[in-house]
Order: C-alpha cells, then structure tokens, then sequence
C-alpha cells in the first residue's frame, strides 16, 4: 500500500465534525503499511469563512499549509474550495464521522478506486 498523508478537519480531534472554510484546525494522519496510520500533528489556519464571506488568499494560504497532504477529510467541502484544493494536487472528501472510521473508509476507497484505473 501507498503511504499517504491525510488532513482532518475537526473540532476535537475526536471526529470529521468541520467544514472546510470554517476550519480553524487540522489534525494530520499518515497511513502506513497495511491500512495502518497515525496521527503525526495539529496544524492551525485561520479561518476562510467568516460572516458569510470568503477570502481568497486565505484559502490559499491554509492550501498551502495541507500541501503536503494527499486527502482533506471534512464534513462540507464547497465546490470552489475543492476545486482550489485539487488544482493543489490535494483530494478531498466528506467523510463526517469518528476520524478513525473516516480514515479507514478513505483508506478502503482508495483501495477499490486503483482496481478501475
């Protein structure tokens, strides 16, 4: 298996619980050999969303501080901002949940995904 290197997006720690653009915090795993993965650190951004608002360069900047990260696991990802994140090289998914069970249900995805490429 790959190794890959997966941003969180959640409020605890604890489960995928945030959307992307209001996102103060993301928690990286990297997965191992055999499904395996841990958690490696919490990274802060600021916010892309507030009061209703978008900013731009904010998305960038928190992009760039993922960038050397394969997947986001979020509860809500906006199109633009998945769009942004892909032209970044970086996937992401809505994947609410426990994080471990998030992960595992990327992980297997993932999987089933290269059989058909």
């Amino acid at each position: 298996m790959d190794s890959y290197r997966i941003a969180v997006a959640s409020s605890d720690g604890i489960v995928v619980n945030s959307h992307f653009g209001r996102a103060d915090k993301f928690y990286i795993y990297q997965t191992g050999k055999n499904e395996e993965f841990s958690f490696i650190e919490e990274r802060k951004v600021i916010p892309v969303c507030e009061g209703g608002n978008h900013d731009e360069g904010r998305l960038n900047d928190n992009l760039n501080r993922l960038k050397d990260c394969d997947f986001i696991l979020v509860s809500k990802i906006g199109d633009g901002a998945a769009y942004a994140a892909n032209q970044k090289g970086i996937e992401s998914y809505e994947i609410p949940g426990v994080i471990q069970e998030s992960v595992r249900q990327l992980l297997k995805y993932i999987k089933l995904k290269k059989l058909f490429v």
